[in-house]
Order: C-alpha cells, then sequence, then structure tokens
C-alpha cells in the first residue's frame, strides 16, 4: 500500500511539475551520428513539436545529443549525463543503447527507448513493460521474409549477411541467422563490418548480399557500397528504409511510411508524457506492412530479370528510361547507321550492281568476239584414194575466227537503254533510303514514346497504390466503403497489366530498331532522348516555325516553295524520268532505227597440223594447198519484214511511255497532297506542345486536390479515379508532343526527298537562299 502511495504521490508531482513549467528540455542517446542521422533527428524533432503544438515549449539542446560510437560504457555513462544534467525527458536509439539502459531496472526520467529489430531477436525483455518511466517501442521486421523476399528476386545459392560488429557482441545475430539458414536451406556468410571496407573486401564467393545493418552509413558509403556490389554482379537486398534503394541497393521491404509512422508513434509518447501519462501504460510494439520497393536501374545494371508475378506488389524506384545498352544511339547515327547498314538497302545496292552489269553486257556487243577450235579427221581410205589429195585419209587441223561488230542500232539501243535503267535503278535505292532513314527515325520516337510510356505507366501505379492506401485508411476511419478498397485493388491489377504491357512493347520497340539496323534482334540498345533546343534540335526553332505556319499569307507561299523543292529532289519522279527515256530510245529504236543497217566484220584463220594415210599426198600437176590460210568478210544486214514485230514493238513502248507520264503526273500529285498534309500535321504538333503542357499541369493539380478532398471524405472514388486517368493521359500526352511535333518534322522531310540532319551547313544554307530567291521571284 506504502509503494503505491509514493508511486502516485511522484506521479502527481512530476505532473504538477509539467503543468507548472511548459518549457521541455528533450536529450537524445544515439550509438553512433552523421549528417544523415542528424537529418532524421530534425525530422523525428520537428514530428515531436508539431504534435505536442502550444501544450509546451520543447528544446533540442545539442549539448544533450550523445554519442557511444556502440561502446557499451560510454552508453552507461551518457545515459548518467542526461539523467544529472536539466534535461527532462530522454529518448535512445540504437541496439548498444537498448542493451545497456533496458537492463538499468529504475529510471529517475522519462525514457523511451526505441529501435528496430527482426522478428527472430524481440525477446520479452525488448518489450518490457510496466516499469516506470520507461518504454521500449519496437518496430518489427523479419530477417527470414526478407530473404525469402530476395530469393524470389535472384534465388542465390549463398548470401552474405552484412551486419556491424557491435550487433554481433549484443545480440545473438550469429545463431539466428544459423536458424534461419536451417529453415530455408541455403548457405549463409556473416561479413561483421565497422567500416566500409571491411564489407568491400569480403564479397567473395557469395550470390547475394543482405544488409541486416548498414543503418549508420552516410550515403555516399551506401552509393559507394551500391556501386561495388552493381560492378560485381551481386543482387542486394537492405533491411534499412527505402532511402538505401534510392542510393543503389537493389530492393527492400520497409518503405518511408514505416519510418514516419515510427516517428509519430515516438511523438504522441512525448505527448503522452507531457499530459501526466504513465510511460508503462503505453504500447510497446509497433507493427508495419511490408512492401517491397526494387531499385529498376541497379536491377537493369546487374542484369536481373524482373518478375511479372512481383509487379503489382512492388513499387519502383529509379528512371525505367535508364537502360544498360551495348549500343546507345542518337537520332542521327541511327539514320546513318541504316543507311550502311539496313538489308533491304543492300539488297536494293545489289540491284544497282546488276543493272551495271547489264549495262557492261550491252557494251559488250561491240568488243571483238574470238573463238579458236581444233579438228582431227578421219575420211573413209577408198574415198581419200580418189580426192587428189583433198581429203587425205587422217587430217589434223585448227583455226581461230574473228567478228567485230562495228555498227547496230539495236547494240546502240540497248546500252542507252540500261543506262538509263541504271540511273533509275540508282534513284529508287535513294528514295528506298529516305524510306529506310524515315522508317528508322520513326522507330527511334517510337522508343522514346514507349520509354516514357513506360516511366508514366510505373507513375501510374504507384499513384493507384498510394489511392488504394488512401482508400483502406478511410475504410480503416469508417469514412468509406469497403467498396473503394476493391475498386482500387481492381484498378491496380489492370495498371499492372498495363506495366507488364509497357514493358514489354519498349522490348519490341527496340527489335523493331535492332532489324533496321541489322543488329541480332536480342541487342541490349538504348536512344538518347531527342529534346527541342538541345543537342541536334538547337536549331528546331518550333516557335517562330509556328508563327510562321500560322499566318496563310505566309503559309502559301512556303508550301509553294516546299512543293517545287520536293518535286525537284524526288528521286521516284527521276526514276520515272530515266525509264521514259528508256522508252523514248525503244521508240526510236522500232521507228527510224529499223531502217539502220548493222555491219559486221568478220575474219578467219586456218591451219592444217597434220596430213596421212590415204590421199594425203598431191598428184603430179596439181597445186598444192598452203597449209595456212586466212578469209576476211564483211557483212551487212537490213531487216526488211520481221513478222511486224517492229511495229508492235514501237506500239508497246509508246504505250509503256504514257503510261509512266500518267504515273509522274499521280507521284506529283502525291507529293503536292503530302506536302501539304505534313505542314497541317506540323501546325497540329506545334500546338499540342504548347497545350498539353498546360492540360497536364492542370491535370495534376486537379488531382492533387481531388486526392485530398477524398481523403478528408469530401469527393467520392468515381472523381478520383477520373481525375487520376486524366492525369495518366495528360502525362502521355504532354511526353509525346515532342516527339510527335519531331516525326511530323521527319514526313516533311522524307516528303521534300532530304533529311536536313544528315545535311552539312552548306547544304541548309542553299536552302535557305533558296527559299529566298523564290519569295522574291514571286512578289
Amino acid at each position: 500500500m506504502r509503494y503505491i502511495l509514493s508511486f502516485f504521490l511522484s506521479f502527481f508531482i512530476t505532473t504538477l511539475t509539467f503543468s507548472q513549467d511548459k518549457t521541455f528540455k528533450i536529450g537524445f542517446l544515439l550509438d553512433k551520428n552523421s549528417v544523415e542521422i542528424n537529418e532524421l533527428l530534425k525530422e523525428l524533432s520537428d514530428e515531436i513539436s508539431a504534435v505536442v503544438g502550444e501544450d509546451a515549449v520543447l528544446e533540442f539542446p545539442e549539448v544533450s545529443k550523445l554519442v557511444n560510437n556502440f561502446d557499451s560504457s560510454t552508453a552507461l555513462n551518457n545515459y548518467n549525463v542526461l539523467v544529472k544534467n536539466n534535461t527532462d525527458i530522454i529518448i535512445a536509439f540504437g541496439v548498444v543503447n537498448n542493451a545497456v539502459i533496458s537492463k538499468i531496472g529504475t529510471y529517475q526520467k522519462p525514457t523511451i527507448v526505441f529501435g528496430a529489430l527482426s522478428e527472430e531477436l524481440l525477446t520479452d525483455e525488448s518489450l518490457v513493460s510496466n516499469i516506470t518511466n520507461y518504454t521500449s517501442i519496437v518496430t518489427s521486421q523479419s530477417y527470414i521474409e526478407d530473404i525469402k523476399l530476395l530469393q524470389k528476386l535472384a534465388s542465390p545459392k549463398t548470401i552474405g549477411v552484412v551486419v556491424e560488429k557491435a550487433f554481433i557482441d549484443n545480440l545473438p545475430i550469429a545463431s539466428t541467422f544459423n536458424d534461419i539458414s536451417k529453415d530455408l536451406n541455403i548457405e549463409i556468410k556473416l561479413i561483421p563490418f565497422d567500416s566500409l571496407s571491411d564489407i568491400t573486401s569480403n564479397l567473395d564467393n557469395i550470390d547475394a548480399v543482405y544488409l541486416a545493418g548498414g543503418f549508420y552509413l552516410s550515403d555516399s558509403e551506401m552509393q559507394e557500397l551500391a556501386n561495388v556490389l552493381i560492378e560485381k554482379r551481386l543482387p542486394s537486398f537492405t533491411s534499412n528504409p527505402v532511402k538505401d534503394v534510392i542510393n543503389g541497393i537493389l530492393a527492400t521491404s520497409h518503405d518511408q511510411s514505416e519510418l514516419n509512422q515510427f516517428f509519430r508513434r515516438i511523438a504522441l509518447t512525448v505527448e503522452s508524457i507531457l499530459n501526466g501519462n504513465a510511460l508503462s501504460t503505453l504500447s510497446t510494439k509497433l507493427e508495419s506492412k511490408s512492401t517491397l520497393t526494387v531499385n529498376y536501374n541497379t536491377a537493369e545494371k546487374i542484369g536481373l530479370p524482373l518478375k511479372y508475378s512481383l509487379i503489382a506488389s512492388t513499387s519502383f524506384v529509379g528512371n525505367p528510361k535508364e537502360i544498360v545498352a551495348d549500343k546507345t544511339y542518337t537520332l542521327v547515327s541511327v539514320m546513318q547507321e541504316a543507311i550502311t547498314e539496313n538489308l533491304e538497302l543492300q539488297t536494293i545496292d545489289k540491284d544497282i550492281s546488276l543493272t551495271k552489269k547489264d549495262l557492261e553486257l550491252a557494251k559488250s556487243d561491240y568488243l571483238p568476239n574470238i573463238t579458236a577450235g581444233v579438228t582431227g579427221t578421219y575420211v573413209d581410205p577408198q574415198l581419200a584414194e580418189v580426192s587428189n589429195g583433198q581429203s587425205p585419209e587422217i587430217t589434223t587441223s585448227g583455226n581461230i575466227t574473228l567478228q567485230q561488230t562495228i555498227f547496230s542500232e539495236a547494240a546502240n539501243a540497248n546500252i542507252s537503254i540500261q543506262k538509263s535503267l541504271r540511273d533509275a535503278q540508282q534513284e529508287n535505292y535513294n528514295s528506298e533510303a529516305l524510306n529506310t532513314v524515315f522508317n528508322t527515325a520513326t522507330a527511334y520516337f517510337t522508343a522514346l514514346i514507349l520509354k516514357a510510356n513506360l516511366s508514366i505507366q510505373n507513375q501510374n501505379l504507384e499513384l493507384t497504390k498510394y489511392n488504394l492506401k488512401i482508400a483502406t485508411e478511410n475504410y480503416e476511419a469508417g469514412q468509406a466503403g469497403k467498396s473503394d478498397v476493391l475498386r482500387f485493388k481492381s484498378e491496380m491489377a489492370q495498371n499492372t497489366q498495363q506495366m507488364v504491357e509497357a514493358i514489354n512493347k519498349l522490348e519490341q520497340g527496340y527489335y523493331v530498331l535492332n532489324q533496321l539496323l541489322n543488329n541480332p534482334i536480342d541487342t541490349k540498345i538504348d536512344v538518347e532522348e531527342a529534346e527541342l533546343k538541345k543537342g541536334v534540335f538547337s536549331n528546331y526553332n518550333y516557335e517562330q516555325l509556328g508563327q510562321f505556319l500560322d499566318d496563310p499569307t505566309l503559309r502559301f507561299p512556303f508550301i509553294k516553295f516546299l512543293v517545287q523543292e520536293a518535286i525537284n529532289n524526288a528521286p521516284e519522279l527521276k526514276a520515272l524520268d530515266y525509264n521514259v527515256k528508256a522508252t523514248e530510245r525503244s521508240e526510236r529504236l522500232y521507228g527510224a532505227g529499223r531502217f539502220l543497217p548493222t555491219f559486221a566484220l568478220q575474219g578467219q584463220y586456218n591451219y592444217e597440223f597434220s596430213r596421212s594415210g590415204t590421199g594425203s599426198s598431191f598428184p603430179s600437176g596439181f597445186p598444192v594447198i598452203p597449209d595456212g590460210y586466212y578469209t576476211v568478210g564483211l557483212n551487212v544486214s537490213l531487216p526488211i519484214f520481221n513478222q511486224n514485230r517492229q511495229n508492235i514493238n514501237k506500239q508497246i513502248a509508246t504505250l509503256q511511255k504514257e503510261q509512266l507520264e500518267i504515273s509522274r503526273d499521280n507521284i506529283t500529285l502525291n507529293i503536292e497532297k503530302n506536302i501539304n498534309d505534313a505542314v497541317l500535321q506540323l501546325i497540329n504538333q506545334i500546338s499540342n506542345i504548347q497545350l498539353s503542357k498546360v492540360f497536364e499541369d492542370t491535370a495534376k493539380e486537379a488531382l492533387d486536390l481531388t486526392q485530398t478532398s477524398y481523403a478528408n471524405g469530401a469527393v467520392n472514388i468515381v472523381q478520383l479515379l477520373d481525375a487520376q486517368n486524366n492525369y495518366l493521359q495528360a502525362q502521355l500526352a504532354s511526353a509525346n508532343a515532342t516527339y510527335n511535333y519531331l516525326q511530323s518534322s521527319m514526313q516533311l522531310e522524307r516528303s521534300l526527298g532530304l533529311f536536313f540532319l544528315l545535311q552539312d551547313e552548306s547544304e541548309r544554307t542553299a536552302f535557305i537562299q533558296r527559299f529566298l530567291k523564290f519569295t522574291q521571284n514571286n512578289d
């Protein structure tokens, strides 16, 4: 009874003291300090001040912020310092502080001990309660659940567990992970450390890394460690909050909301103390919901494919647009490489080579034709006997024959026709080269659009998860029905599917580029951003162009000039002109040309090598034929009537010419239409660039307002979903606006028959000069 009376007397005096004095000093006890820890203490101090409000004046003196650097005796000494000085409330954090302070037993000042422990390490001592002026706040996590998630991500056989040496000295770390190793049938190697080098020098013979410690590593140290792990292609998982993942660690199951929840509980505990509540009655264990967070870029860098089954329950940090690639292309480099490497172009280039050979074949009609022959003859002896030496029984002889065309209208026409066909084929190649460059540029911009879409779909999925969290909180608070939670879960499933499709569409976009560039289809490539007024587009003044095209008095002369340029440049028209030239030559051949004779020279030299047998000698009185002799002749031929083929062939040539001229008119009309369409499309896209940004900003502001209103119960779920979808469409429109404008520019340049990005400065200047001259001549 005396104990109860003394307790209430002590409590009453404490409460009376607090109520009389409105200024309270709060001290912090830490295991270690750093810039990052100071930032967290600042957040905690601000949270405590915000919760307490004007009920009291709080001070957080620097002299009452003491660090033990993992030394137990220093930790006890620091606690005694705060007990003896003017500190009113003691807040202690860290494994060493927890181990030391929890064993003191009696506490003269309100003492809050807090920290994060794995479920596997929690004991009754960790959750001690019913002690005057003492409470411990512990947020639970699970080493075994973390390692299970790491197994799902990377399937390692041997995991290196990184933990501070001080943890091993004060907690049963070794036995805990030994039990986990047996339960999960996986090999675990402990990596105790005092410094970063202790970790980086002990990463051999492991498949993955689990950071059971590392909370006190600075951001720069964590980034350095992450870079080493990435270089060694080791998957990593941290038991610390999401900040480690932002710094480059692969994954964690602990997000920022856990830390916020932790700080809020400490702040409420301080408020409870100031309100006179006994610490011994306050709850000790803080439950937290785990959410897997993965660094998208780290996964890319270590070559770890993310399982689609995890996407719905996973948050992502990093930029999905950043890709680890074997090749990275700019728009200019991709256009240039397409010209040299594209297989379709290489096929057409072979057609040019074939037409050159056809031309060489046509010209060869004027080359001499020389043949040589050797003959061995055996004649019936009876015939040989009466041949007077003209046909001996056995003879061997040889001859050389020369045939040379001197003049042939058909050969001349064939040479002219083949030249025209060769030039036409070259223009066909030029046309296909323009198409290939345009298709490659289109594939390039498509890849950029798909990259932007992936990033936006990822943001939208995260937004849906956040809205689901709001809906869940409203449901638990009784402000909304369960249908809202179910609706957002359904929405999250749809967004997850859209995310998966966005990933695969981007891969397909890269496949198209690889095909156009003659790369192996699975080559890892990336495309650099294409931004107006930057890089190769620094001279693309779309605002001035928009003003120029917006004025009809300027637009129409400009379009006329572009049409004229396009007609002059069009390889399709040039190819048709060469084909017309070939048909005209055919007309002349089958017209007046058919009355021109063909002249050819022919010569032959014969030599008898031997004669023997019956009749091999000439009878006396007969002249002896020389062993070698020659003949020379001139052949002139003139077709008089060739089954009416000449007239029919001329008529065919005339019809072909008329057909080509009609095609030329049609192509010219198409060029004029394409130029006009491209200019109007450019006007649309210039306007779209400006308006889509306004649309995005407005949609974002509307979404923020709607989210706040929904959290307060002022609007329903339909309005929130509408705002979210509206923002999604606005993001997509804004992200794609620039790409669509540049794509429209490429379409206009294709219709012009040139690409400014592939021209040098002198060619671009010449284009401007032609335009100025055109405007002067058409005033």
